[in-house]
């Protein structure tokens, strides 16, 4: 039931229903005040509360902007640049979204509190002061009216009539008090209609609009949440992939830790005790000590890791002699004296055990570390890139595009292993092959596609080749997108023929099996985890390798991707093999570059400036006086000559060149050309030498002195660093390809030689 309607014909009479009704109106004026004013409290600790969260949420977005991914490498893949940025994309989502609710706040107090107070203090407040005014005149008229009804008949008719005046008088002012009263309660009764539910409108529509906001965040969101997405989910495949082959390493190492050693500049490495004397006696002290028999360079660290810290200054001494010492002759185990050259006494040192001490003795006789270079799981020569390979190859192809290519998981899922080998042998049986032309119906798709990737990693090497691995994963690593591309492109026009037609029919397979990851699930990406570790291996298997995995994978996702691109149509090629420039994109603005921005390869011919005209001119001739009579020596001394002298970057002039891990003893006619001294492409495995060419080599004598023709930082530790006109001693070839052996301030290291002219 709703209020009774107040008569103003009421306010004369002054019934008791007309008060009864004027009492529930009343009443429900005071539920109204006492409710606005715990609506306004609530109100409050409603936009104090937001504040805090909008505080909260802004520290939290605050520390997602501060925090950066740290990826294991020196170059980012994208998606990993995508999964770096993207807390700071969550960082700018959320402060948006906060400076959205703050001024949602700002105006709450505005459209919600500041009305409302209003209304209770103008409105509710007016109508109680109208009750007090109407009770006090009620009051005072009742009263009077009392009084006036009281007086006696007997006074004088001048008198009660001068009472009846005035009574009048205030019955009168009662009545105009009683209506402006009713007037002001059925006004606010009205009023409170609009006056009151007005603000709360208000402030939900400001509730609305900041959810509005949300939600527009949300779609301009909705592109970079695709995107990480997507890249969440590769990182997610190539660490599944990466967390084995590391794991895989790891029990390597603990099963048999000295045959899993990296290559390591120094001859011998590791910690030793050294014993010294003290003023109160001798203390031994732990050192981490390399040696270089080259140099019979000595250099000793003092470290511990339980104090994680070195604990003194380094010491470097030259090696005379090295003897073992006696076990009788020191309380201590595992000992042997060292002799130096430019120090006197003798330095007794420990090793940490037997073995390690023939290690180093071994190793300070002179004699070379026998070093494990890295193998392949599966047995190699059984498997070549001959006319059964080929035929293997295209029959595990033929069958999985005509019997499966939509089977879900292709290539990931593998087969039983027994099975497979026996597919394998089968495949590999020279009688097998030449009656069979198909691979027989019985053979489930996963075993033929186990099959193959085995085929491929039963190869002497990978199939993108040990020497082409750096430059494949630097390729990955550049900037954008066309650069790797191009450089890819380059790349794959230098390896061996068949490696190529090879590796062109296994993409243009791949490509079609892309083409149909609706069914299959097997996308670009997916196919990139798989191959990628199968067509590019590292020589040594380090952490540091297997971190470079994914790399891998988007060197083989741009292969399937722009495998028509890159087999069918030749990289660009030189104008003329006699031009070279070094250009080094170098400016007075920026440092110097380092050895890798400053690569060794053919380009075209780029026109001058006319301030590096008189040096590239210098340069060039210098070049041509080294050069020449190796590339004639060559010329003559190889019947079969190849060209690769392709550059997919006109603009990148020089590259340093790549250092394989190990070589091959005996050179191959097939093998891909690779750069080994400039302006020429030489046989990628290391020519064998004899009396009769070396009159013919760029270096007449076994040690030279050369100067450094540009500033170089070192990549490894078995390199150099140094600056331009920087004087090497005792110059020499080194086994590596495109690098020479020289010293610098008494170490020994690998030198660019396309960074030095002899002296």
């Amino acid at each position: 039931m709703g209020l009774p309607a107040l008569e103003f014909s009421d306010c004369c009479l002054d019934s008791p229903q007309f008060r009864e009704r004027l009492k529930s109106h009343e009443a429900e004026l005071d539920k109204t005040n006492k409710f606005i004013k715990e609506l306004i409290k609530d109100g409050k600790s409603l936009i104090v509360a937001l504040k805090n969260l909008s505080s909260a949420k802004r520290k939290f977005a605050d520390s997602l902007n501060d925090f950066k991914f740290r990826c294991i490498g020196d170059v980012e893949t994208d998606d990993e640049i995508c999964i770096a940025k993207s807390l700071q994309e969550f960082a700018a989502v959320l402060r948006n979204l906060e400076d959205e609710r703050i001024r949602m706040i700002e105006n709450a107090s505005e459209v919600l509190i500041t009305p409302l107070e209003k209304f209770r203090k103008e409105q509710i407040g007016a109508a109680k002061e109208a009750k007090k005014k109407y009770d006090k005149e009620t009051e005072k008229y009742c009263g009077i009216l009392e009084k006036h009804l009281n007086l006696s008949s007997k006074k004088k008719e001048s008198q009660l009539q001068e009472a009846d005046v005035q009574v009048d008088l205030v019955r009168q002012h009662f009545y105009e008090v009683s209506l402006e009263y009713v007037f002001k309660v059925q006004e606010v009764q009205e009023r409170k209609m609009f006056e009151f539910v007005e603000p709360l409108l208000a402030f939900l529509q400001g509730l609305f609009t900041f959810y509005h906001h949300g939600y527009e965040l949300a779609k301009d969101f909705s592109d970079f949440k695709t995107e990480l997405t997507i890249s969440i989910q590769n990182t997610r495949n190539r660490f599944e992939g990466t967390r084995s082959e590391v794991e895989s390493l790891m029990r390597k190492m603990k099963e048999n830790p000295h045959e899993h050693k990296s290559i390591s500049p120094f001859t011998m490495e590791g910690y030793l005790y050294v014993q010294e004397k003290r003023h109160f006696g001798t203390s031994w002290v732990k050192h981490y000590c390399t040696y270089q028999s080259e140099s019979k360079r000595i250099t000793m660290v003092p470290f511990d890791q339980k104090s994680g810290g070195k604990g003194g200054e380094d010491e470097a001494i030259v090696l005379k002699s090295c003897t073992r010492r006696k076990t009788d002759s020191i309380e201590k185990r595992f000992c042997f004296d060292v002799e130096a050259m430019d120090r006197p006494g003798v330095i007794t040192m420990q090793a940490l055990s037997e073995e390690d001490r023939r290690l180093w003795m071994e190793a300070m006789d002179g004699r070379e570390p026998v070093y494990n270079s890295n193998k392949d799981n599966q047995s190699e020569g059984t498997a070549q890139l001959d006319n059964m390979g080929f035929s293997i190859v295209k029959k595990c192809i033929h069958a999985v595009e005509t019997r499966g290519i939509g089977e879900q998981g292709l290539y990931r899922i593998v087969g039983v292993n027994s099975r497979v080998q026996k597919l394998l042998s089968i495949l590999m049986d020279p009688k097998t092959a030449e009656t069979e032309d198909e691979i027989c119906s019985e053979w489930e798709i996963k075993t033929i596609t186990s099959a193959l990737k085995i085929y491929l990693r039963m190869l002497p090497g990978p199939l993108m080749m040990y020497q082409f691995q750096r430059s494949f994963i630097k390729a990955a690593k550049l900037e954008n997108q066309e650069s790797r591309i191009s450089e890819i492109h380059s790349l794959i026009h230098r390896l061996p023929e068949k490696n190529k037609q090879m590796l062109h029919l296994l993409m243009k397979h791949l490509a079609n099996v892309a083409k149909n990851h609706e069914q299959n699930l097997m996308t670009v990406a997916n196919l990139g985890v798989v191959f990628g570790p199968t067509l590019m291996r590292p020589q040594e298997e380090t952490v540091a390798a297997i971190m470079d995995i994914k790399f891998q994978n988007i060197v083989v996702e741009i292969l399937i991707e722009n495998h028509e691109k890159i087999f069918n149509t030749v990289p660009d090629t030189p104008q003329s093999n006699s031009q070279l420039l070094l250009s080094h994109k170098r400016s007075t603005d920026t440092k110097p570059p380092s050895c890798s921005e400053r690569p060794l390869t053919l380009f075209h011919t780029v026109q001058p400036n006319e301030k590096q005209e008189n040096r590239h001119s210098i340069i060039n001739s210098s070049l041509e006086s080294v050069i020449s009579p190796t590339i004639n020596n060559f010329l003559h001394s190889n019947s079969t000559p190849q060209s690769n002298m392709n550059s997919s970057d006109p603009e990148l002039e020089v590259i340093k060149p790549n250092r394989p891990n190990s070589f091959p003893q005996n050179p191959s006619p097939t093998s891909p050309l690779s750069p080994s001294w400039p302006m020429f492409s030489a046989p990628s495995s290391p020519m064998p030498t004899s009396s009769t060419s070396s009159d013919s080599s760029p270096i007449s004598s076994p040690f030279r002195k050369a100067r450094a023709l540009y500033a170089c930082k070192a990549e490894h530790d078995s390199e150099l660093s140094f600056t331009a006109g920087t004087i090497f001693d005792n110059v020499h070839p080194s086994q590596e390809p495109g690098w020479l052996e020289g010293t610098l301030n008494g170490k020994t290291g690998l030198i660019p030689e396309n960074y030095v002219e002899f002296l």
